[in-house]
């Protein structure tokens, strides 16, 4: 277990290029990407050969547009690192945020400098930073890196 943490100020926009998802085919683990510069996102799975590509355009509440938002929005999907916990959802993008997550976690000195109030960590439900849920989210964590 780690003892400290220092808090690298990370949005979640640092997650959301390339999200891991369940394959609307075989809902083995595929990746959704998005490069926002092209307008253009893709989903593919490993396993199957599943294979989509969109463009960004979305609409919400009424507007359309190319929204920067996490690569799974584009797809109907869900995420591979969604497990649910006390009536919410654990959640993580892919493989970098939750190894981030788990370091904020296991921490038991979390240090946190020069914050924007629009960080990742600030953003989290309550039950992420209680010390008493510390044991079972590592836990969490540890059987979604064996998830299949």
């Amino acid at each position: 277990m780690n003892s400290r943490f220092n808090d690298e100020n990370l949005r979640l926009t640092h997650f959301e290029t390339e999200v891991h998802v369940s394959c609307p085919k075989c809902a083995k683990k595929a990746i959704a990407t998005v490069d926002y510069e092209k307008k253009e996102a893709r989903l593919y799975c490993l396993f199957c050969g599943y294979n989509k590509t969109t463009d960004t355009e979305l609409s919400y509440f009424g507007l359309s547009g190319n929204f920067k938002v996490a690569a799974s929005s584009y797809f109907d999907v869900g995420l591979w690192y969604a497990v649910p916990f006390k009536g919410d959802y654990f959640i993580a993008y892919n493989e970098k945020h939750l190894d981030y997550l788990e370091q904020y976690i296991s921490a038991k000195l979390r240090e946190h400098k020069d914050r924007s109030h629009f960080t990742l960590l600030e953003k989290l439900p309550k039950f992420y930073h209680e010390a008493k849920n510390r044991k079972a989210l590592l836990e969490i964590i540890k059987k979604l890196r064996l998830k299949k």
